[in-house]
């Protein structure tokens, strides 16, 4: 993100105060604390508003009277495309059911991940959360809650988050970068070994755990048990809804390809989203179950986090160059630490573009995002990776993170708080990302 108002006329750089993180700061404890001490007032969506407004709404006056519109309205541009790609792709999964018995036991929840890791590179992390979470849920419908609820966090660290590395359709940060001169094959040329090591240890966890847990529970053996039992042959319906799918994706291509000015894409996916609610039989929602209750949970508290965040990134932004960032296991911890509480897209970009400045300094004449790749790829590796894989770290790291749990606590899982979720991430996803630091980024 680039805050041109924070420029003055005679070319000095203001900086936000410190204090202005703290709205940011109040909106994430709000997220994580009222769910526990006050539980039935947060189930409302107007309570949400009204929660996370009344932080926002003061931080963006205060912002537009100091520093202008620029940085503010460039932020509402992103969270306006980032609701209506997250809104036409919930829209339409949600109007594609996977009918038929599903053999259940962890060799099928891990493939189900492991699809979903390979998928989440064409029609995005978010797109294969919305794919799949329904059909995922159903064939664990029969278990204890806490096996039920630990599917679902082992399916938001694979499918919603490390999947998306290989190309940047797989998650927006890959994208920025896309946008900003990196190749589209990129990705899929330097970060395969990364994700293999990644997503594979992650799936090996997994499946070892589930089977573990699938031995304590009642019942029969996972290789006897079929989730539903509905007798009925595996198949797909909603077509026109995978089609739909496809346009979302071509919309997202065009706009890297031709460099759409902002509206043209956001058009297309709220007419996706509209021709969606109008093709598909209300009958496929309703065995989906499908509701608006999630995408609204998600678009409120979002439109609060995508305000406060600004005075943050402007920090970022003017002060990222002096944290004294030069290795790459120092970007990959850097990167994927903030990428965890902040938006990982404009993290992304904004240490991508501290990683272009070393590469000057380094190579003696300017650098560009997209020249990174040939100045000091490794940097450029360890950005990606830690924006994309850290992003699994809270429930705000990536977008389909949150709309996940908004469906299974919708679906009656009880999932955990912000902070009863990190304990997992923390516990199962740091070792692992120790692992990758030191086979993959320690000696650059």
């Amino acid at each position: 993100m680039d805050f041109p108002a924070l420029l003055v006329a005679s070319g000095d750089i203001v900086l936000p105060p410190i204090w202005s993180v703290i709205p940011f700061v109040l909106i994430l404890l709000g997220i994580a604390i009222l769910p526990l001490f006050a539980h039935h007032w947060w189930e409302s969506n107007r309570n949400r508003a009204v929660f996370s407004w009344i932080i926002a709404v003061p931080t963006a006056i205060w912002w537009i009277s100091n520093y202008g519109w620029g940085g503010m309205v460039h932020e509402w541009k992103e969270y306006v495309s980032f609701i209506l790609l997250l809104g036409s792709l919930y829209i339409a999964s949600g109007g594609i059911f996977l009918r038929g018995d599903l053999r259940t036991g962890a060799g099928t929840n891990t493939a189900i991940c492991a699809i979903g890791a390979v998928i989440a590179n064409i029609v995005g992390t978010t797109g294969a959360s919305m794919l799949l979470i329904r059909p995922f849920m159903k064939a664990n419908a029969h278990r204890p809650m806490k096996s039920r609820v630990l599917t679902i966090i082992f399916f938001i660290f694979t499918v919603s988050n490390m999947g998306g590395l290989l190309t940047p359709l797989g998650d927006p940060p890959l994208f920025l970068g896309f946008l900003k001169g990196v190749p589209f094959f990129w990705t899929t040329t330097a970060l395969w070994k990364q994700w293999i090591v990644g997503v594979g240890i992650v799936l090996a966890v997994f499946f070892v755990w589930d089977r573990a847990r699938f031995a304590k529970e009642d019942g029969p053996p996972p290789e006897e048990t079929k989730a539903g039992a509905t007798g009925e042959r595996f198949g797909i319906e909603g077509w026109v809804n995978v089609a739909l799918l496809g346009c979302i994706m071509g919309a997202v291509l065009g706009k890297g390809s031709f460099k759409w000015p902002f509206g043209i894409q956001e058009a297309i996916m709220a007419a996706v989203a509209v021709a969606s609610m109008a093709l598909t039989k209300k009958e496929l929602r309703k065995k989906n179950r499908f509701t608006f209750g999630p995408i609204n949970e998600v678009a409120i508290l979002f439109s609060g986090i995508f305000t406060v965040m600004v005075p943050v990134l402007a920090i970022l932004e003017v002060k990222g160059g002096d944290l004294g960032l030069t290795k790459s296991w120092q970007y990959f911890w850097v990167t994927g630490g903030l990428s965890g509480f902040l938006d990982n897209a404009p993290t992304y970009v904004v240490f991508a573009k501290t990683g272009a400045a070393q590469a000057t300094l380094d190579a003696g004449h300017t650098v560009k995002i997209g020249g990174l790749i040939h100045e000091a790829p490794h940097l450029l590796a360890a950005i990606s990776v830690g924006a994309v894989f850290m992003g699994a770290m809270s429930y705000i790291g990536n977008g389909p993170n949150f709309m996940v749990k908004a469906i299974a606590e919708e679906s009656g899982i009880k999932m955990p708080s912000f902070f009863g979720y990190m304990k997992y991430s923390a516990l199962i996803l740091i070792p692992i990302f120790l692992v990758i630091t030191a086979v993959f980024f320690l000696s650059g």
